[in-house]
């Protein structure tokens, strides 16, 4: 069996932004030379997250309005976390949206279903985040 094992990293120009990262794990999967097994790719952060989900605009904008609706931002008081930092939500965004994600390596390619992407999740960007990429197979 062979692993494999690299960091992504982001640095997102805002708060919040969602970046499709399937290219990116398509690259590591091609590096390591794996056909079969498993890819995990999990944010290292606690308050950003790894999905798979459609890639398509209207969803990622629903996305945004929801989780703001369960956690807004703002007020920060609103929070008891919120008083060194502001970032409370981006805490509880994280919880919703998950950690991680895996899929499956088949012949050498990610077996997704239809319309399926993987994407980090950033809700308290603006500093450098990591994301690990880690395949084990043959």
């Amino acid at each position: 069996m062979k692993s494999y094992r690299k960091e992504l990293h982001f640095c997102l120009p805002s708060r919040r932004g969602l970046v499709n990262i399937t290219p990116q794990v398509r690259e590591c999967l091609r590096e390591s030379g794996i056909k079969e097994g498993f890819v995990l790719v999990n944010a290292m952060n606690i308050t950003a997250s790894v999905f798979i989900n459609d890639d398509e605009s209207g969803l990622h904008h629903d996305y945004e309005q929801w989780l703001e609706g369960l956690a807004p931002e703002k007020p920060y008081s609103r929070y008891r976390h919120n008083g060194y930092e502001d970032n409370a939500d981006a805490h509880l965004k994280r919880t919703v949206m998950g950690r991680e994600t895996m899929v499956a390596v088949t012949e050498g390619r990610l077996d997704f279903g239809t319309w399926e992407q993987i994407f980090y999740y950033e809700f308290d960007g603006m500093r450098d985040k990591r994301v690990l990429v880690k395949i084990i197979g043959e």
